[in-house]
């Protein structure tokens, strides 16, 4: 298992979502990674896997299989999920599932409420938090919005609120 590279999943959701003038909506074109990577000034070593760009709202449970895979046959030990905010918790879950217990991966999901090309985007500080968080949390599923690190099995999304908390 490679123990420096940071592998980082892309599967769409308002983190990478863009503004669409002549629809009027938010779409997909391309990941916010790279631009994202390189005004952060990150040095450390990372593979970038665009997987999916899909909203998390329409994700099907081929597509959460997929990701879980994905993730679970990474060669890096650690490993970020950009994720839609509004199923994350339900990937992560099936990740952990799916996930041996002598499994040494450490898997941090992340993804933003505003997404990264509109103005007051938590984009660049949750993905920052999630390469921390990969770097210094034992091994199991995580997830990190809001600069909280929490267990993917103690978390739910307040829409209410437009927060993650802990359920306990």
């Amino acid at each position: 298992m490679d123990e420096r590279t940071i592998r980082i999943i892309t599967t769409g959701g308002t983190f990478d979502k863009q503004y669409d003038a002549v629809r009027g909506e938010l779409i997909f074109r391309e990941s916010q990674l790279p631009r994202i990577l390189n005004q952060a000034r990150v040095t450390l070593p990372v593979h970038l896997d665009s997987l999916l760009a899909v909203d998390s709202l329409v994700m099907t449970e081929e597509e959460r299989q997929r990701i879980a895979l994905n993730a679970l046959s990474s060669v890096e030990r650690m490993v970020v999920i950009v994720h839609g905010t509004d199923t994350m918790v339900k990937t992560a879950m099936l990740l952990e599932s799916m996930k041996r217990d002598d499994d040494g991966h450490v898997f941090v999901f992340t993804g933003a409420m505003i997404p990264y090309s509109l103005e007051n985007s938590d984009a660049v500080f949750n993905l920052g938090c999630a390469l921390s968080f990969v770097q210094t949390a034992a091994s199991g599923v995580y997830i990190t919005m809001g600069g909280r690190l929490y267990d993917a099995s103690n978390v739910r999304k307040n829409k209410e609120k437009g927060i993650f908390e802990s359920l306990s």
